[in-house]
Protein backbone atom coordinates (compact mmCIF):
# COMPACT_ATOMS: atom_id res chain seq x y z
CA UNK A 1 0.00 0.00 0.00
CA UNK A 2 3.06 2.28 0.08
CA UNK A 3 2.59 3.25 -3.54
CA UNK A 4 -0.99 4.29 -2.99
CA UNK A 5 0.06 6.40 -0.03
CA UNK A 6 2.76 8.12 -2.08
CA UNK A 7 0.24 8.89 -4.80
CA UNK A 8 -2.04 10.45 -2.20
CA UNK A 9 0.80 12.62 -0.87
CA UNK A 10 1.69 13.87 -4.36
CA UNK A 11 -1.94 14.75 -4.93
CA UNK A 12 -2.19 16.60 -1.64
CA UNK A 13 0.99 18.60 -2.27
CA UNK A 14 -0.46 19.61 -5.62
CA UNK A 15 -3.86 20.80 -4.51
CA UNK A 16 -4.35 20.73 -0.77
CA UNK A 17 -2.02 23.28 0.77
CA UNK A 18 -4.83 25.14 2.56
CA UNK A 19 -6.23 21.96 4.11
CA UNK A 20 -2.81 21.00 5.44
CA UNK A 21 -2.46 24.43 7.06
CA UNK A 22 -5.83 24.15 8.79
CA UNK A 23 -5.08 20.61 9.97
CA UNK A 24 -1.85 21.68 11.72
CA UNK A 25 -3.34 24.21 14.11
CA UNK A 26 -3.05 21.87 17.08
CA UNK A 27 0.50 21.88 18.37
CA UNK A 28 0.39 18.65 20.40
CA UNK A 29 0.53 15.25 18.73
CA UNK A 30 -0.87 16.44 15.41
CA UNK A 31 -1.04 13.56 12.92
CA UNK A 32 0.83 13.89 9.66
CA UNK A 33 -1.28 15.36 6.83
CA UNK A 34 -0.68 12.24 4.74
CA UNK A 35 -2.02 10.02 7.54
CA UNK A 36 -5.09 12.21 8.03
CA UNK A 37 -5.81 12.27 4.33
CA UNK A 38 -5.35 8.51 4.06
CA UNK A 39 -7.98 8.03 6.78
CA UNK A 40 -10.31 10.51 5.09
CA UNK A 41 -9.80 8.72 1.80
CA UNK A 42 -10.71 5.33 3.30
CA UNK A 43 -13.73 6.64 5.19
CA UNK A 44 -15.07 8.53 2.17
CA UNK A 45 -14.76 5.45 -0.04
CA UNK A 46 -16.61 3.26 2.47
CA UNK A 47 -19.37 5.84 2.89
CA UNK A 48 -19.63 6.20 -0.86
CA UNK A 49 -20.16 2.45 -1.20
CA UNK A 50 -22.92 2.49 1.43
CA UNK A 51 -24.51 5.57 -0.14
CA UNK A 52 -24.65 4.02 -3.60
CA UNK A 53 -26.27 0.81 -2.35
CA UNK A 54 -28.89 2.66 -0.31
CA UNK A 55 -29.64 5.17 -3.07
CA UNK A 56 -30.42 2.55 -5.71
CA UNK A 57 -32.64 0.49 -3.42
CA UNK A 58 -34.70 3.42 -2.12
CA UNK A 59 -34.84 5.07 -5.54
CA UNK A 60 -36.11 1.83 -7.08
CA UNK A 61 -38.75 1.54 -4.37
CA UNK A 62 -40.18 5.04 -4.89
CA UNK A 63 -40.30 4.48 -8.67
CA UNK A 64 -42.28 1.19 -8.60
CA UNK A 65 -44.65 1.64 -5.66
CA UNK A 66 -48.33 2.44 -6.03
CA UNK A 67 -49.60 6.00 -5.70
CA UNK A 68 -48.83 9.37 -7.24
CA UNK A 69 -45.47 9.51 -9.00
CA UNK A 70 -43.25 12.49 -8.25
CA UNK A 71 -41.45 14.24 -11.09
CA UNK A 72 -37.77 13.33 -11.30
CA UNK A 73 -36.85 16.75 -12.67
CA UNK A 74 -38.03 18.44 -9.47
CA UNK A 75 -36.12 15.95 -7.32
CA UNK A 76 -32.90 16.73 -9.19
CA UNK A 77 -33.40 20.47 -8.59
CA UNK A 78 -33.89 19.99 -4.84
CA UNK A 79 -30.84 17.72 -4.66
CA UNK A 80 -28.64 20.31 -6.37
CA UNK A 81 -29.98 23.10 -4.14
CA UNK A 82 -29.36 21.03 -0.99
CA UNK A 83 -25.80 20.31 -2.08
CA UNK A 84 -25.17 24.00 -2.76
CA UNK A 85 -26.62 25.14 0.58
CA UNK A 86 -24.63 22.52 2.50
CA UNK A 87 -21.37 23.69 0.93
CA UNK A 88 -22.22 27.32 1.66
CA UNK A 89 -22.65 26.40 5.32
CA UNK A 90 -19.34 24.51 5.34
CA UNK A 91 -17.53 27.51 3.84
CA UNK A 92 -19.20 29.76 6.42
CA UNK A 93 -17.85 27.50 9.18
CA UNK A 94 -14.37 27.55 7.64
CA UNK A 95 -14.48 31.35 7.70
CA UNK A 96 -15.15 31.17 11.45
CA UNK A 97 -18.78 32.37 11.10
CA UNK A 98 -17.69 35.85 10.00
CA UNK A 99 -20.16 37.04 7.37
CA UNK A 100 -17.78 39.58 5.83
CA UNK A 101 -15.05 36.99 5.31
CA UNK A 102 -17.61 34.52 3.97
CA UNK A 103 -18.92 36.98 1.38
CA UNK A 104 -15.39 38.02 0.40
CA UNK A 105 -14.37 34.38 0.00
CA UNK A 106 -17.33 33.69 -2.30
CA UNK A 107 -16.72 36.85 -4.28
CA UNK A 108 -12.99 36.22 -4.77
CA UNK A 109 -13.44 32.58 -5.77
CA UNK A 110 -16.72 32.68 -7.70
CA UNK A 111 -18.16 36.04 -8.74
CA UNK A 112 -14.86 37.64 -9.73
CA UNK A 113 -14.03 34.70 -12.02
CA UNK A 114 -16.88 34.39 -14.56
CA UNK A 115 -14.87 32.28 -17.03
CA UNK A 116 -14.15 29.81 -14.28
CA UNK A 117 -17.90 29.41 -13.75
CA UNK A 118 -18.28 28.79 -17.47
CA UNK A 119 -15.80 25.91 -17.22
CA UNK A 120 -17.71 24.44 -14.27
CA UNK A 121 -20.99 24.72 -16.18
CA UNK A 122 -19.88 21.84 -18.42
CA UNK A 123 -19.87 19.11 -15.72
CA UNK A 124 -22.85 20.79 -14.06
CA UNK A 125 -24.96 20.39 -17.20
CA UNK A 126 -23.84 16.79 -17.63
CA UNK A 127 -24.56 15.89 -14.00
CA UNK A 128 -28.10 17.29 -14.20
CA UNK A 129 -28.84 15.34 -17.37
CA UNK A 130 -27.20 12.23 -15.91
CA UNK A 131 -29.26 12.40 -12.71
CA UNK A 132 -32.46 12.66 -14.73
CA UNK A 133 -31.40 9.66 -16.83
CA UNK A 134 -30.74 7.64 -13.68
CA UNK A 135 -34.39 8.01 -12.67
CA UNK A 136 -35.37 6.75 -16.14
CA UNK A 137 -33.02 3.78 -15.82
CA UNK A 138 -34.03 2.74 -12.31
CA UNK A 139 -37.69 2.99 -13.30
CA UNK A 140 -37.17 0.41 -16.04
CA UNK A 141 -34.58 -1.98 -14.60
CA UNK A 142 -34.59 -3.97 -11.37
CA UNK A 143 -32.18 -2.75 -8.71
CA UNK A 144 -29.55 -5.46 -9.22
CA UNK A 145 -29.44 -5.15 -13.01
CA UNK A 146 -29.22 -1.38 -12.79
CA UNK A 147 -26.47 -1.44 -10.17
CA UNK A 148 -24.38 -3.91 -12.14
CA UNK A 149 -24.85 -2.28 -15.55
CA UNK A 150 -24.05 1.16 -14.15
CA UNK A 151 -20.58 -0.09 -13.23
CA UNK A 152 -19.63 0.34 -16.89
CA UNK A 153 -18.85 3.90 -15.79
CA UNK A 154 -15.64 2.50 -14.29
CA UNK A 155 -14.40 1.62 -17.75
CA UNK A 156 -15.46 4.95 -19.26
CA UNK A 157 -13.85 6.83 -16.37
CA UNK A 158 -10.59 4.91 -16.85
CA UNK A 159 -10.50 5.70 -20.55
CA UNK A 160 -11.28 9.39 -20.03
CA UNK A 161 -8.64 9.54 -17.25
CA UNK A 162 -5.96 8.16 -19.55
CA UNK A 163 -6.90 10.53 -22.38
CA UNK A 164 -7.68 13.73 -20.45
CA UNK A 165 -5.44 13.45 -17.37
CA UNK A 166 -2.65 11.40 -18.98
CA UNK A 167 -3.07 8.97 -16.11
CA UNK A 168 -0.77 5.94 -16.26
CA UNK A 169 -2.25 2.54 -15.48
CA UNK A 170 -0.12 -0.54 -14.93
CA UNK A 171 -0.61 -3.60 -17.11
CA UNK A 172 -2.27 -5.44 -14.24
CA UNK A 173 -4.63 -2.51 -13.73
CA UNK A 174 -5.68 -2.79 -17.36
CA UNK A 175 -6.19 -6.49 -16.77
CA UNK A 176 -8.31 -5.66 -13.73
CA UNK A 177 -10.51 -3.43 -15.91
CA UNK A 178 -11.02 -6.30 -18.33
CA UNK A 179 -11.81 -8.65 -15.45
CA UNK A 180 -14.28 -6.12 -14.07
CA UNK A 181 -15.98 -5.77 -17.45
CA UNK A 182 -16.27 -9.56 -17.78
CA UNK A 183 -17.65 -9.80 -14.26
CA UNK A 184 -20.23 -7.09 -14.94
CA UNK A 185 -21.23 -8.80 -18.19
CA UNK A 186 -21.68 -12.16 -16.46
CA UNK A 187 -23.76 -10.66 -13.67
CA UNK A 188 -25.92 -9.02 -16.30
CA UNK A 189 -26.96 -12.48 -17.50
CA UNK A 190 -28.84 -12.79 -14.21
CA UNK A 191 -32.46 -13.71 -15.03
CA UNK A 192 -34.78 -10.71 -15.13
CA UNK A 193 -36.11 -10.01 -11.64
CA UNK A 194 -38.45 -7.19 -12.61
CA UNK A 195 -41.62 -9.23 -12.31
CA UNK A 196 -40.55 -10.69 -8.98
CA UNK A 197 -39.54 -7.36 -7.49
CA UNK A 198 -42.75 -5.69 -8.56
CA UNK A 199 -44.75 -8.53 -7.17
CA UNK A 200 -43.96 -7.42 -3.63
CA UNK A 201 -45.50 -4.02 -4.19
CA UNK A 202 -48.28 -4.76 -6.65
CA UNK A 203 -48.47 -3.09 -10.04
CA UNK A 204 -45.73 -0.64 -10.84
CA UNK A 205 -46.32 3.07 -11.13
CA UNK A 206 -44.61 3.20 -14.55
CA UNK A 207 -44.36 0.91 -17.57
CA UNK A 208 -41.24 -1.27 -17.43
CA UNK A 209 -39.09 -0.94 -20.57
CA UNK A 210 -35.74 -2.74 -20.06
CA UNK A 211 -34.40 -1.55 -23.43
CA UNK A 212 -35.04 2.09 -22.52
CA UNK A 213 -33.47 1.48 -19.11
CA UNK A 214 -30.36 -0.06 -20.68
CA UNK A 215 -29.92 2.85 -23.10
CA UNK A 216 -30.32 5.32 -20.23
CA UNK A 217 -27.66 3.51 -18.20
CA UNK A 218 -25.15 3.40 -21.06
CA UNK A 219 -25.55 7.12 -21.77
CA UNK A 220 -25.26 7.82 -18.03
CA UNK A 221 -22.01 5.86 -17.87
CA UNK A 222 -20.50 7.91 -20.69
CA UNK A 223 -21.64 11.14 -19.02
CA UNK A 224 -20.38 10.02 -15.62
CA UNK A 225 -16.93 9.14 -16.96
CA UNK A 226 -16.44 12.40 -18.83
CA UNK A 227 -17.95 14.73 -16.20
CA UNK A 228 -16.10 13.04 -13.33
CA UNK A 229 -12.69 13.29 -15.01
CA UNK A 230 -13.39 16.85 -16.21
CA UNK A 231 -14.32 17.86 -12.65
CA UNK A 232 -11.22 16.12 -11.29
CA UNK A 233 -9.08 18.09 -13.74
CA UNK A 234 -10.68 21.33 -12.58
CA UNK A 235 -10.17 20.48 -8.89
CA UNK A 236 -6.51 19.59 -9.32
CA UNK A 237 -5.70 22.47 -11.62
CA UNK A 238 -6.95 25.37 -9.46
CA UNK A 239 -6.74 26.58 -5.86
CA UNK A 240 -10.49 26.66 -5.18
CA UNK A 241 -11.65 24.24 -2.51
CA UNK A 242 -13.96 21.29 -3.11
CA UNK A 243 -16.75 23.20 -1.35
CA UNK A 244 -16.43 26.26 -3.58
CA UNK A 245 -16.54 24.01 -6.62
CA UNK A 246 -19.69 22.34 -5.35
CA UNK A 247 -21.33 25.71 -4.73
CA UNK A 248 -20.70 26.43 -8.38
CA UNK A 249 -21.92 23.00 -9.47
CA UNK A 250 -25.01 23.16 -7.28
CA UNK A 251 -26.08 26.69 -8.17
CA UNK A 252 -25.59 26.12 -11.88
CA UNK A 253 -27.30 22.75 -11.49
CA UNK A 254 -30.40 24.41 -10.06
CA UNK A 255 -30.59 26.79 -13.03
CA UNK A 256 -30.06 24.03 -15.57
CA UNK A 257 -32.48 21.78 -13.68
CA UNK A 258 -35.19 24.43 -13.79
CA UNK A 259 -34.77 24.69 -17.55
CA UNK A 260 -34.98 20.89 -17.89
CA UNK A 261 -38.08 20.82 -15.68
CA UNK A 262 -39.77 23.52 -17.76
CA UNK A 263 -39.06 21.68 -21.01
CA UNK A 264 -40.06 18.22 -19.76
CA UNK A 265 -42.63 18.72 -17.00
CA UNK A 266 -43.57 22.40 -17.21
CA UNK A 267 -47.28 21.82 -17.84
CA UNK A 268 -47.52 19.10 -15.21
CA UNK A 269 -45.80 21.25 -12.58
CA UNK A 270 -48.11 24.17 -13.38
CA UNK A 271 -51.15 21.91 -13.05
CA UNK A 272 -50.24 19.73 -10.04
CA UNK A 273 -47.52 21.65 -8.25
CA UNK A 274 -43.77 21.31 -7.74
CA UNK A 275 -44.09 18.84 -4.86
CA UNK A 276 -46.71 16.57 -6.41
CA UNK A 277 -46.20 12.96 -5.29
CA UNK A 278 -43.71 13.83 -2.55
CA UNK A 279 -43.54 12.15 0.84
CA UNK A 280 -40.80 11.49 3.39
CA UNK A 281 -39.33 8.58 1.36
CA UNK A 282 -38.83 10.80 -1.68
CA UNK A 283 -37.02 13.33 0.51
CA UNK A 284 -34.81 10.50 1.81
CA UNK A 285 -33.83 9.68 -1.78
CA UNK A 286 -33.03 13.34 -2.45
CA UNK A 287 -30.95 13.63 0.73
CA UNK A 288 -28.94 10.47 -0.08
CA UNK A 289 -28.36 11.69 -3.62
CA UNK A 290 -27.17 15.12 -2.47
CA UNK A 291 -24.97 13.58 0.23
CA UNK A 292 -23.49 11.25 -2.37
CA UNK A 293 -22.60 14.20 -4.57
CA UNK A 294 -20.50 15.68 -1.76
CA UNK A 295 -18.90 12.30 -1.08
CA UNK A 296 -17.90 12.07 -4.72
CA UNK A 297 -16.24 15.48 -4.44
CA UNK A 298 -14.23 14.36 -1.40
CA UNK A 299 -13.21 11.11 -3.09
CA UNK A 300 -12.12 12.96 -6.23
CA UNK A 301 -10.09 15.31 -4.03
CA UNK A 302 -8.32 12.67 -1.94
CA UNK A 303 -8.33 9.66 -4.24
CA UNK A 304 -9.26 9.52 -7.93
CA UNK A 305 -12.25 8.76 -10.13
CA UNK A 306 -11.27 5.19 -11.04
CA UNK A 307 -10.77 4.20 -7.40
CA UNK A 308 -14.12 5.84 -6.65
CA UNK A 309 -15.68 3.68 -9.34
CA UNK A 310 -14.27 0.49 -7.90
CA UNK A 311 -15.52 1.39 -4.43
CA UNK A 312 -18.93 1.98 -5.95
CA UNK A 313 -18.82 -1.42 -7.64
CA UNK A 314 -18.61 -2.99 -4.19
CA UNK A 315 -22.14 -1.65 -3.70
CA UNK A 316 -23.28 -4.28 -6.21
CA UNK A 317 -22.85 -6.97 -3.61
CA UNK A 318 -24.59 -5.02 -0.88
CA UNK A 319 -27.50 -3.88 -3.02
CA UNK A 320 -28.11 -7.35 -4.42
CA UNK A 321 -28.07 -8.92 -0.98
CA UNK A 322 -30.54 -6.35 0.32
CA UNK A 323 -32.64 -6.83 -2.83
CA UNK A 324 -33.07 -10.46 -1.83
CA UNK A 325 -35.00 -9.25 1.20
CA UNK A 326 -36.81 -6.19 -0.13
CA UNK A 327 -37.49 -7.17 -3.76
CA UNK A 328 -37.39 -10.98 -3.69
CA UNK A 329 -34.17 -11.00 -5.69
CA UNK A 330 -32.68 -14.44 -6.36
CA UNK A 331 -28.93 -14.91 -6.71
CA UNK A 332 -28.03 -17.19 -9.61
CA UNK A 333 -24.76 -18.92 -10.45
CA UNK A 334 -23.88 -16.27 -13.07
CA UNK A 335 -24.34 -13.55 -10.47
CA UNK A 336 -22.12 -15.33 -7.92
CA UNK A 337 -19.40 -15.86 -10.55
CA UNK A 338 -19.57 -12.32 -11.90
CA UNK A 339 -19.58 -10.79 -8.41
CA UNK A 340 -16.47 -12.79 -7.53
CA UNK A 341 -14.69 -11.44 -10.60
CA UNK A 342 -15.65 -7.91 -9.61
CA UNK A 343 -14.15 -8.41 -6.15
CA UNK A 344 -10.95 -9.84 -7.69
CA UNK A 345 -10.68 -6.85 -9.99
CA UNK A 346 -11.02 -4.49 -7.02
CA UNK A 347 -8.13 -6.24 -5.27
CA UNK A 348 -6.00 -6.20 -8.42
CA UNK A 349 -6.48 -2.51 -9.00
CA UNK A 350 -5.71 -1.59 -5.37
CA UNK A 351 -2.67 -3.86 -5.20
CA UNK A 352 -0.91 -2.95 -8.42
CA UNK A 353 -1.02 0.85 -8.45
CA UNK A 354 1.96 2.19 -10.43
CA UNK A 355 4.48 4.28 -8.51
CA UNK A 356 4.07 8.03 -9.15
CA UNK A 357 6.61 9.64 -11.41
CA UNK A 358 9.32 11.66 -9.64
CA UNK A 359 9.74 13.95 -12.64
CA UNK A 360 8.42 17.46 -12.25
CA UNK A 361 5.72 18.17 -14.81
CA UNK A 362 4.25 21.47 -15.71
CA UNK A 363 0.68 21.94 -14.41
Amino acid sequence: MAQSKEETEVMIQYNNGESQTRNTTNAMATPKPSDSNAVLKSVSLVLLTLQNAALILVMRYVRIRNGDMFMATTAVIISEALKCLTCLVIIFCEEKFIVRNWIKHLYDNIFSQPMDCVNVSVPSLIYVLQNNLLYVAVSNLDAATFQVTYQLKILTTALFSVVMLKKHLSKLQWVSLVVLFIGVAIVQTQPDNTAKSTGTTGSTAVEQNPTLGLIAVIISCLMSGFAGVYFEKILKGTKQSVWVRNVQLGSLGVVIGLIAMYLKDGEKVAEKGFFFGYDYVVFIVIFIQAFGGLLVAVVVKYADNILKGFATSAAIIMSCLLSMYFFDFHVSTPFALGASLVMISIYMYSKFVPAPSTKVTSA
